[in-house]
């Protein structure tokens, strides 16, 4: 699975592009598509129509993920894991759609999402010359990532108060280019239908990231304006036909971040340092989560999303991690840089390149030590209080000074998200909070002042019991009272978490502060490898992702595997192959619905298939389309071979796992009935 699990965010966001592209690597602007590479090699020339037709119908869900529109009443496909979030906040004791699914019969079953942002893309901009100029050329590194940060919010403010739209300026070319993305937000989303997870996830965690696979890694939602199915004019249309070996598919989605232009030093402490990390946390916290579910099936429901997020999260981290401790990956990257490094040496403008190489390294001995210093502790009730002592803070101060978060054009998402519906479980919380004050003990050692502050005298296990006793944070009108008072009314509050909060802000505001001077540094650094690239190999190329669209192109493609040809389609007949030949285990059962339905499929039809498009973490729920801009299929993971496309692509091996959009309608007809759906689709 291919969602964007929130740990991935925490990797450094520089971006700038490869410094060489091979096969069909590439995740390409929108507003700077590889057309010549694409007509001579697939003699084919998208027209700007095409291209704003396939933007305007691609969306992206602030959960991590990615979508499309596909008809014109405001339906939305994404992928059963992407909305498994919202399938988890609309379930309860009673209905467990994310166990059995959902199929709304008419609009008034239709279920809202408590906390879904739906963003579409409808316009970019250039705003490079303005950053810069904002930033003076002798600021130290300090000033000169507050100065950017202020006019960085200047912009966003202006754009969203004269077009209401949503306004992020996006870092790409690890500083070289800074692009005004303008989003129309839908924030009424509804879920319409969706299949068991026996069905999205066949195989479990056995066959996450492999091939051949044979999974209905779908849903489908509908957006709403004032209380209505939205009328689009944008949407795709849909594909009568599976795809064929050889055929040019295209992928429109939100990868989540790469980190292709880091230097060899950044990729060994990524290596050495901070994947390792990383996975330690994951696996504590799946043996956590397990834990609590062990205490009844109410508590296994309530833990399962959070669990399959760190479970896909560890497997994914673990394949990236195989990825760089493969010395071939190290040795490649560094010959390309050995090679850059040289030719910028005899180039006399390029002078400072190799100080910047220099300054990338000891960055990288700063965040190793920094590694760990962290007082945000992964409870949904305590982040509620961190982020309601900070935002009376920061409201406190002009918009241009305020954290990037909380700035006037993130308002609307920072009020959904604190005014959420979704059910908070106090059994759950305890749990995670005590396990986070233990592994905090763990990290800075029972000695260490701010222990002592968190702790207050009493173990983990007491005090995280003491602190969800004493909040009210999960309840809805208690945060609303807090959104609407002050700083003052903060300063005064006798919330347990509250009091917490209070007591570690100058702490997380220090560990910010470095954290952002890192990133600055590096910023800058990469900015000027970014220069040396450019003039040594050209500016055409795609900068590192950034959870922002993308479109990627491929080949549907066979491959080797252990000297056996993968095809690269699967079909409804092989799903029950492939269950009979793992009869007896769990993970590989089809749910009822199917079995009684396997009379009236047609087996033949396409269920799965794999291309060479270049895709990573945020791509999944990404429409995969044809020529025509048709809709073929639904991006839902990677092979083994592609987790390593983080840091190096290659095509040999490496595919990108859709569901087959014929696939999908076979099985919305036939073994869901639900044809009054199927019919609407794409139209």
């Amino acid at each position: 699975m291919r969602k964007l699990y929130p740990l991935a965010l925490a990797t450094m966001t520089l971006l700038c592009p490869v410094f060489e592209t091979s096969g069909d690597e590439g995740m390409y602007l929108f507003n700077d598509l590889p057309v010549d590479q694409l007509k001579s090699k697939y003699d084919f020339q998208p027209s700007q129509a095409w291209a704003d037709a396939l933007r305007l119908s691609s969306v992206r869900f602030n959960s991590g993920g990615s979508g499309s529109f596909i008809s014109s009443d405001g339906l939305v496909l994404t992928n059963h894991h992407v909305a498994s979030d919202t399938l988890h906040k609309l379930s309860s004791e009673d209905r467990n759609l994310i166990d059995d699914g959902y199929l709304a019969k008419s609009l008034d079953q239709e279920l809202k999402a408590p906390d879904l942002e739906l963003n579409q893309l409808v316009s970019i901009d250039d705003v490079t010359e303005r950053v810069n100029a904002a930033v003076a050329e002798d600021a130290s590194v300090a000033d000169a990532a507050v100065q950017r940060r202020a006019v960085i919010a200047e912009i966003e403010k202006e754009s969203t108060d004269k077009t209401g739209l949503r306004s992020d300026v996006v870092t790409l070319f690890g500083g070289a280019q800074y692009h005004l993305y303008r989003y129309k937000k839908y924030t009424d989303v509804r879920l319409v239908w969706a299949p068991e997870t026996a069905a999205a996830f066949f195989g479990g965690d056995a066959d996450n990231f492999e091939y051949p696979r044979y999974n209905l890694d779908a849903t489908i939602m509908r957006v709403y304006e004032d209380d209505k199915p939205a009328e689009l004019d944008h949407f795709l249309r849909w594909s009568d036909s599976g795809v064929s070996e050889g055929e040019l598919v295209f992928v429109s989605g939100n990868p989540g971040r790469t980190q292709r232009i880091f230097t060899v030093e950044a990729l060994k402490y990524l290596r050495d340092s901070r994947l390792p990390y990383v996975l330690d946390y994951l696996r504590r916290k799946e043996i956590m989560l397990q834990q609590f579910g062990l205490e009844g099936a109410e508590a296994t429901r309530r833990a399962r999303d959070e669990l399959f997020g760190v479970q896909n999260g560890r497997k994914a981290y673990t394949g990236m991690l195989a990825g760089l401790q493969d010395p071939n990956t190290i040795a490649t990257k560094q010959t390309r840089e050995t090679k850059l490094r040289a030719a910028a040496q005899s180039d006399p403008d390029l002078s400072d390149t190799e100080s910047a190489f220099a300054e990338i390294a000891a960055v990288q001995a700063e965040k190793k030590r920094m590694l760990g210093q962290t007082v945000t502790f992964r409870s949904r009730l305590f982040d509620l209080a961190l982020t309601t002592v900070l935002r009376a803070a920061e409201d406190a101060k002009p918009n241009g000074e305020r954290l990037r978060e909380f700035t006037e054009s993130g308002r609307d998402s920072l009020v959904q998200d604190l005014l959420s519906t979704a059910p908070i479980y106090r059994d759950l919380e305890r749990v995670k909070l005590a396990d986070e004050l233990a592994r905090f003990v763990e990290s800075r050692g029972g000695d260490d002042q701010w222990v002592a502050v968190v702790l207050d005298g009493k173990g983990p296990r007491e005090r995280a019991a003491e602190l969800i006793e004493g909040t009210k944070l999960d309840e809805i009108s208690v945060r609303k009272t807090y959104l609407d008072g002050t700083l003052d009314d903060i300063k005064r509050s006798d919330d347990a978490l509250i009091e917490l909060a209070r007591k570690l802000e100058p702490e997380y505001r220090r560990i910010r502060t470095i954290n952002e001077e890192l990133d600055e540094r590096e910023r800058q650094a990469y900015a000027k490898i970014t220069a040396a690239v450019s003039k040594l190999q050209g500016a055409s190329g795609y900068p590192d992702a950034t959870f922002t669209l993308r479109l990627a192109f491929g080949q549907v493609k066979s491959y080797i595997q252990d000297g056996e040809t993968i095809e690269p389609a699967t079909d409804f007949a092989g799903a029950f192959k492939h269950e009979a030949q793992h009869q007896g285990q769990t993970d590989f059962d089809l749910p009822p619905s199917w079995n009684q339905a396997q009379d009236k499929l047609d087996l033949s039809t396409q269920l799965n298939f794999v291309c060479t498009a270049d895709i990573i973490g945020g791509n999944s729920g990404s429409p995969v389309v044809n020529r025509k801009g048709e809709l073929v299929g639904l991006i839902f993971d990677g092979n083994i071979q592609s987790l390593t496309s983080d840091y190096l692509y290659t095509d040999q091996q490496a595919r990108a796992v859709s569901v087959s959009g014929v696939g999908i309608l076979e099985a919305l007809r036939n073994i869901y009935g639900a044809d009054q759906l199927a019919d609407s689709i794409g139209k």
